[in-house]
């Protein structure tokens, strides 16, 4: 194994981690804890982690101490998002993170190859960096943001090419989400296939 393997696989640039409750989705409710890696090569306009983008700006940690702080709590559901998760090796975290008992989630566009073993995969693509095939076919969940009223087409583009197990939803972003829920409700409406999601974590206050 090279230096720049052994890097990439043990030690992670973080944003951030914190225990919560997870806002978004088919786990909408539940404890979780979450680990913020640092890095992505995406860019959307409206993200609000955009402090997470440059890798090089957060520390880089040991994946034993990351997990050693996860297992602190009692929940043992750990969510890996960024900034875009996969532009690391997360093996290595993954595999840490199930001897401890956890479930595995990630958060993340699919842009970039899949790595690590995942409990759940959260698809959410975006326009500025179309996921890969591989990210559709493994998604658990497509989470499509609605930015503008174009964007309803961009879902169904996307519920094409996932499997239909796949949980579909559609969720507005935040600072328009006083104009874009009410369109998303009549969607929903008349195509039950989707269904909303809604960031209660920012209703709760709460990270």
């Amino acid at each position: 194994m090279t230096t720049a393997t052994l890097h990439s696989t043990t030690v992670l640039p973080v944003m951030e981690s914190f225990y919560t409750i997870q806002g978004e989705g088919f786990h909408q409710g539940k404890a979780a804890y979450f680990i913020r890696l640092g890095g992505c090569d995406v860019g959307c306009v409206w993200c609000d982690v955009k402090e997470s983008w440059d890798a090089d700006k957060h520390p880089q940690r040991p994946v034993s101490a990351l997990v050693a702080e996860a297992a602190m709590h009692p929940g043992r559901i750990a969510v890996i998002t960024g900034g875009e998760p996969l532009m690391h090796d997360l093996r290595a975290l993954t595999e840490a993170l199930r001897a401890e008992g956890f479930r595995t989630h990630m958060e993340t566009s699919g842009s970039s190859p899949l790595s690590g073993k995942w409990d759940w995969i959260t698809l959410s693509p975006k326009k500025f960096k179309a996921p890969l095939p591989e990210s559709c076919a493994a998604a658990h969940e497509l989470k499509i943001v609605i930015y503008n009223k174009s964007d309803f087409a961009w879902a169904e583009q996307y519920a094409a090419k996932v499997e239909p197990s796949c949980k579909l939803y559609l969720q507005p972003e935040w600072s328009r989400a006083n104009e874009m829920t009410p369109l998303i409700i009549e969607y929903v409406k008349a195509n039950p296939k989707w269904q909303i999601s809604l960031q209660i974590h920012k209703y709760l206050n709460v990270p």
